[in-house]
């Protein structure tokens, strides 16, 4: 049974959000294999995923609270910043094409969150993606001489 890559992002979600709570580890294998009814094949490698976005999330939340002019990160709910790291990630660390990225945080938005997350949640990683548009755009223009 191959997985999903729509379910996979949402039990890397699951295992972020939970580490969230405890810094010890991410999240109980055995727990998320039950409540998703996946092998333990594909909730290793979810937990894999999540423990690589663990990793740089404090240069993820830079990011995020650069962009965020309403709200201080701490006030952001968990739930909405955990989907945040999740698409700055993969808007930073992956081939993904970015409104893929942005569109797959706003489904998780919708699914896990509050209606208002959705436009918070949109808002920042659209600032991001024109951000890293722009740059690559300047980087790429000629030099004159």
């Amino acid at each position: 049974m191959a997985l999903s890559l729509q379910k996979f992002r949402e039990i890397v979600f699951q295992f972020l959000y939970s580490r969230g709570f405890e810094e010890s580890e991410i999240g109980e294998l055995s727990l998320v294999m039950r409540q998703n009814a996946v092998p333990k094949k594909a909730a290793r490698e979810a937990l894999e995923k999540a423990e690589e976005i663990w990793k740089v999330r404090e240069e993820l939340d830079q990011l995020i609270d650069g962009k965020s002019d309403s709200y201080d990160l701490e006030r952001v709910p968990m739930v909405e910043r955990t989907i945040l790291r999740l698409g700055v990630y993969e808007l930073r660390y992956t081939d993904l094409p970015p409104k893929v990225a942005i569109a797959e945080s706003l489904r998780l938005t919708r699914k896990f969150a509050t209606p208002e997350g959705i436009t918070f949640v949109n808002a920042l990683l659209d600032a991001l993606y024109k951000e890293t548009e722009e740059n690559a755009s300047i980087s790429e223009e000629p030099v004159s001489s």
